[in-house]
């Protein structure tokens, strides 16, 4: 027994994203918080200015919160109908909304009733904005206008008919007054001017719009619709740069980092991903319990806010920088003290003491020497050990398997105990670094337990999943060893031809080493 050697825990290489910058940047928000509202959340919108309160339009009601509160600031309800959209202004004092009935108000943060009402579409308002100069909004509807009213008059200035079907979208320039833009379910997507009462660039989506942005600049807009992301130059006319397809749903919403550099899409697919504005690649994703119906961030990406079409709020907050404690200074052994005795010269009588240090087994590897082989499979079947170091537990599985004694440490157990290791098995079979030796422990569980199906519902559900992992598994392997074949036979066909010489008679009489293929 003193010279027992311990279990060689296997390094595995981990599977998994590539850790970035980007990766780093977006993770570090703490656990999001969830807030139940009365229906899909259609809408989320940031104030700009301090302190940076939001807007959620859900049902017939608009709720404001506080960056950090889970319980709503303030209500507004005063709808007939269903409420699409609420745009802040750009002070944040006024909020505008468009709702089911046709109707557009106008709401003072500090008050409840509407100070205007702009009444001139016949059908549902999906989206509003607030123009440059604060004093216009403009309004989309699905009677298939696009409106543009006076604030202080409360009258409609113009009207614009050119789409032909529902303006589900829109966004107004952040630098010029005049000019705003609209999407539709007509697949276009529509730049208006105001000062020439008609749109002056009009570019073709492809499928119908659920989300136009305008970069800040004014001189790139992107779309969203069906599974495509595109951005389009608008100094060239609406030029189209380039068609990002990286979801498996429709692109719901758009929204940009509080820096310009990274452009954020929501969909019904349940995932956010964050595209490099440079570049145009996915550099970050990430996932939501719900088809995700609008996003927004809150300034310098402090909070990202997402609404989903279950009616739940996912808020996350950026974590806040540990700050580190100021102790003081402890003081430091000199110099002299770390080289003392360095260069001292051993001499003939001198004796020479090695302590060397003293190992101490793991838990685990203490059962194995003593072969309490169950007790040490179920060390590593911890959820501390299967959860944070599952290469562990795969490697003491494999050890039990080259000792022959697996099968005696995975029979004879009772509903829990055999529960945690199919939970195990079904977690990390199909992975590749593990499936080699998962895969024969798989096949010794359902040797031993098979006669005994039918005494326990909770495993024999988790038992059934895990023949059909094993039996998945394998015809992928088998797949796998087939495309190999078809491989390697192509590649045998595609090797050089082999030369050989010949001997020939010349005109001289002399014998000649020419070569001829094969």
């Amino acid at each position: 027994m003193a010279g027992y050697k311990p279990a060689a825990i296997q390094t595995y290489p981990v599977l998994g994203e590539k850790i970035t910058q980007d990766t780093l940047y977006w993770n570090n928000y703490k656990t999001p918080v969830q807030i139940k509202e009365f229906g899909a959340v259609s809408k989320v919108d940031f104030s700009p200015q301090p302190p940076y309160n939001y807007a959620v339009t859900a049902s017939s009601r608009i709720h404001i919160y506080g960056r950090y509160s889970q319980e709503p600031i303030k209500t507004f309800s005063r709808f007939k109908d269903t409420a699409y959209c609420a745009t802040f202004r750009q002070d944040g004092r006024l909020l505008v909304a468009g709702s089911e009935d046709g109707g557009v108000q106008l709401f003072d943060i500090s008050g409840r009733a509407p100070l205007r009402q702009f009444e001139g579409h016949t059908k549902a308002v999906h989206t509003v904005d607030f123009t440059a100069d604060k004093y216009h909004v403009v309004s989309g509807a699905d009677d298939y206008t696009v409106k543009l009213w006076d604030i202080p008059n409360s009258k409609e200035i113009l009207t614009f008919k050119e789409h032909s079907d529902y303006v589900r979208c829109g966004c107004a320039s952040k630098l010029n007054p005049d000019l705003f833009v609209t999407g539709s379910y007509d697949h276009t997507v529509k730049m208006f001017d105001a000062r020439t009462n008609k749109s002056v660039i009009s570019v073709e989506h492809g499928q119908p719009v659920e989300s136009v942005l305008l970069f800040p600049s004014g001189g790139l807009l992107a779309s969203a619709g069906g599974r495509y992301v595109k951005i389009w130059d608008m100094l060239k006319g609406g030029q189209l740069l380039v068609s990002l397809k990286n979801h498996h749903k429709t692109v719901t919403c758009l929204y940009l980092s509080s820096s310009g550099q990274r452009l954020l899409s929501g969909s019904l697919d349940r995932k956010v991903k964050v595209y490099s504005t440079t570049s145009y690649k996915v550099v970050h994703s990430f996932d939501y319990a719900a088809s995700i119906l609008s996003l927004a961030l809150a300034h310098e990406d402090e909070t990202i806010v997402v609404g989903m079409t279950n009616g739940i709020l996912s808020v996350k907050h950026r974590k806040s920088e540990a700050k580190k404690d100021s102790l003081p200074r402890r003081r430091r052994p000199a110099y002299r003290t770390f080289i003392k005795g360095k260069n001292y010269m051993k001499q003939r009588d001198d004796i020479l003491i090695n302590r060397p240090s003293k190992k101490h087994l793991e838990l685990y590897d203490r059962d194995l020497k003593n072969f309490r082989v169950s007790k040490a499979l179920d060390r590593v079947l911890e959820p501390s050990c299967t959860i944070k170091t599952p290469e562990i537990t795969v490697s003491i599985i494999k050890e039990l398997n080259r000792r022959g004694v697996l099968a005696n440490a995975l029979a004879g157990r009772d509903e829990k105990e055999i529960s945690r290791v199919l939970n195990f098995l079904i977690r990390n079979l199909s992975q590749p670094r593990f499936a080699p030796v998962l895969i024969n422990a798989a096949e010794i569980i359902i040797d031993i337990y098979l006669p005994v199906i039918g005494q326990s519902p909770v495993v024999d559900k988790k038992f059934l999943l895990l023949q059909g992992l094993v039996e998945k598994e394998i015809d992928y392997q088998r797949e796998l060893l087939e495309t190999l074949g078809m491989m390697d036979m192509l590649f045998a066909t595609m090797t050089r031809k082999e030369s050989t010489s010949v001997l020939q008679h010349t005109s001289d009489g002399f014998l000649e080493n020419k070569k001829m293929e094969s």
